[in-house]
């Protein structure tokens, strides 16, 4: 996503992407993307509702989705700020990365460190969706192929992130001893 930023061929790659989709799909609208972002993190609680049990309890999951998508957040904003890359329908300055995105692969990458013990189909469909948002945000018209790769690198750091400060912050919150985190790469 950052190379296509600066580099004319991957631009020109991203600029033609663009208008093959926008050619094939005229006058696609959908809020679909707006939903489908947070449904991966929705579905760790859903499951845990049902009585299949994730990788952590109640508030430890709840710590690391929200640390998550603090970084998320912290992410999105400052690198919107500083590129301002226009958008590709109102060449509003805050196309990159795609927040739906960001916010979608980090969702995801949590679906999937909290139920990889039980089945790989859940990671599976957690990233299935996350990829189906940043589709549907090119298809909207609303963002460029560069920002939803970038947002899905964003997302994913900002997991992995959430995942690996935790065990810290856990320890200096909570005053509890936590085991090694080291299996959640």
């Amino acid at each position: 996503g950052f190379v296509a930023i600066g580099n004319e061929s991957l631009q020109r790659v991203d600029e033609d992407l663009y208008h093959n989709i926008q050619k094939n799909n005229p006058g696609f609208h959908s809020t679909l993307d707006d939903y489908l972002q947070y449904a991966p993190g929705a579905a760790v609680y859903i499951l845990n509702a049902t009585g299949i049990k994730g990788r952590h309890n109640f508030r430890d999951r709840t710590f690391i989705y929200l640390l998550s998508n603090v970084f998320t957040l912290a992410f999105t904003r400052s690198v919107k700020k500083i590129t301002k890359v226009p958008r590709p329908d109102t060449g509003a300055p805050n196309s990159f990365p795609s927040g739906h995105t960001t916010f979608a692969f980090s969702s995801a990458y949590f679906l999937h460190q909290e139920y990889k013990h039980r089945s790989h189909w859940y990671g599976v469909a957690g990233y299935s969706v996350a990829t189906a948002t940043g589709l549907l945000r090119m298809l909207n018209n609303r963002h460029w192929f560069k920002d939803v790769v970038a947002g899905a690198g964003f997302g994913i750091l900002s997991g992995q992130l959430a995942y690996l400060l935790y065990p810290k912050i856990k320890k200096w919150l909570f005053k509890e001893k936590t085991p090694g985190m080291a299996a959640v790469f």
